[in-house]
C-alpha cells in the first residue's frame, strides 16, 4: 500500500486528481505474485486423469525445494517459480511398494509435477493448470486445521531412526496408535503389544516437550512386527519434542528416535 500525503488548497487537488487517475489495475500490476514457498497445500479437486488410489496431493514448498505425495512415496526435489511455471528439478522418491490402484500415484504425480503446469494462487488455494490435468489445492492449515495434542488418537506412519526415515507395508499392516488423556495417561498400540503409561507436557519454543513412561503387554509377535514396536517404544522413551501441522504429530526423541503419526 502506497501512503497518501494529504495537501491543502490547491495542492489538494492537483493531488486527488493524480489519485483518481491511478486505477486499481495499476496498483495491482506493481503487486509481486504471492509464492506458494514455505507452505502445505492438499488437493480439493483434480480436472482429467484423477488420482490413482484417491490421493491426496500433498505439496509442500520450502527453501526452493518442493516435496510432494498423493498417497503412495514422498517425492523431493528443487522447484522453480519463475513466470508462473512450475519447474522441478530431479525428484529424489521413497521406495516404498503400494497396494493396488495406490501403486500408481507415483507415476500420475511425477507426470504432473514434471509437466511444466502453470500455477496461480488466490488467497489459500493453489491451482496447477497442466496440459492435460488441474489440480485445485487448498492451504493445508484452512483444509486441516491443527489438531489437539491430547485426546486425539494417533496413528503412526513413518519411523525415524539415527540413520533413517522408515515407512513400510508392515507398520502400515500394524497401525501403531497413540492417545493421551486430559490427566496424561497414555494409552495404544506399539504394533504388537498394548502400551500404558504416562505423559507429562511442558512449553517450549519449537513445540512442547513431551515426556514419556511406557509400559506394554508382553506378548510376542512375527520379527517384522517386534522391530516396529523396537522403534515405536524407542522413540517414547523419556523426552521429546511435539510438533503438530494440521492432522500431522512429529514427536522427536533426544535419543535420535521419533515418530511421525496422523490424526486417526
Amino acid at each position: 500500500m502506497s501512503a497518501t500525503t494529504v495537501r491543502v488548497g490547491v495542492l489538494l487537488a492537483v493531488a486527488a486528481g493524480l489519485v483518481a487517475g491511478c486505477s486499481d489495475d495499476d496498483k495491482n500490476a506493481e503487486k509481486p505474485a504471492r509464492s506458494p514457498m514455505g507452505r502445505t497445500f492438499v488437493s480439493t479437486g483434480v480436472e482429467g486423469q484423477q488420482i490413482p488410489g484417491g490421493g491426496p496431493m500433498t505439496l509442500t514448498f520450502a527453501d526452493g525445494k518442493i516435496s510432494a505425495n498423493s498417497g503412495c512415496n514422498t517425492a523431493d526435489g528443487t522447484v522453480d517459480l519463475t513466470d508462473g511455471i512450475l519447474h522441478v528439478g530431479t525428484l529424489a522418491s521413497t521406495l516404498m511398494a503400494c497396494p493396488e490402484e495406490r501403486g500408481q500415484a507415483d507415476s500420475w504425480q511425477d507426470k504432473v509435477l514434471t509437466s511444466l503446469p502453470k500455477w496461480r494462487i488466490d488467497d489459500g488455494t493453489l491451482t496447477l493448470t497442466g496440459k492435460e490435468t488441474t489440480v485445485t489445492l487448498l492451504d493445508k492449515k484452512l483444509a486441516q486445521p491443527d489438531q489437539p495434542l491430547i485426546g486425539t488418537t494417533w496413528i503412526v506412519s513413518t519411523l525415524t531412526t539415527p540413520d533413517a526415515q522408515i515407512r513400510s507395508q508392515t507398520l502400515d499392516e500394524v497401525k501403531p496408535t497413540l492417545t493421551i488423556a486430559a490427566d496424561g495417561g497414555v494409552s495404544g498400540s506399539a504394533g504388537c503389544n498394548r502400551m500404558t503409561g504416562h505423559a507429562t507436557a511442558s512449553p517450549a519454543a519449537n513445540g512442547p516437550d513431551v515426556t514419556f513412561r511406557i509400559g506394554t503387554t508382553k506378548m510376542a509377535c512375527a520379527p517384522e512386527i517386534m522391530e516396529v514396536e523396537q522403534a515405536v517404544l524407542k522413540a517414547l522413551d523419556g523426552k521429546t519434542t511435539a510438533t503438530i501441522d494440521a492432522d500431522t504429530l512429529i514427536l522427536r526423541n533426544t535419543n535420535g528416535f521419533g515418530l511421525t503419526l496422523r490424526a486417526a
